[in-house]
């Protein structure tokens, strides 16, 4: 990590070049326990809606902001469900279960389509790096999970 040097520890930062993103990531968990997932416009990769962080945004707002921009609902975050870190892209997500408070999902700018997935369609329909995520979230276990990915695969 480099670091930009002062006698006063506090004010040591880290350049640009070594930072991580952090980006956030909703599993939007109907009556009937299925996940609602988004196939992205730009790759046509199955995902969670989810995003980058804006500076200034709290987590709960980016969340929120994000699900809505790529399913047009607005949602209720809930407990964050597991922190993955892709150490090919240099991102860290947090991502939450959430549920549905008010609309419909539709095709967005940023989603073609979307659909409710149940958890025995998870693994087919997305790599494995982003399946984790959503099965994560739909677990019963209260516990956060933390894995690491290179984008596509677990590296542990």
């Amino acid at each position: 990590m480099t670091t930009v040097e002062s006698t006063d520890p506090r004010e040591n930062a880290v350049t640009e070049d070594h930072c991580y993103s952090v980006s956030v990531a909703g599993v939007i968990v109907d009556d009937e326990g299925r996940a609602l997932i988004i196939q992205r416009r730009d790759n046509g990769h199955w995902e969670p809606p989810g995003g980058i962080l804006e500076h200034g945004e709290t987590i709960e707002d980016g969340l929120r902001r994000e699900v809505y921009e790529e399913t047009g609902v607005t949602i209720t975050p809930g407990p964050l469900t597991g922190i993955y870190q892709n150490m090919e892209r240099h991102i860290v997500a947090l991502v939450s279960r959430c549920d549905r408070l008010v609309g419909e999902p539709i095709p967005t700018a940023e989603a073609v389509g979307h659909l409710w997935a149940r958890r025995d369609q998870i693994a087919n329909l997305m790599s494995e790096a982003y399946a984790v995520r959503v099965l994560d979230a739909l677990s019963d276990s209260n516990a956060i999970t933390v894995r690491t990915h290179d984008g596509f695969a677990l590296l542990q």
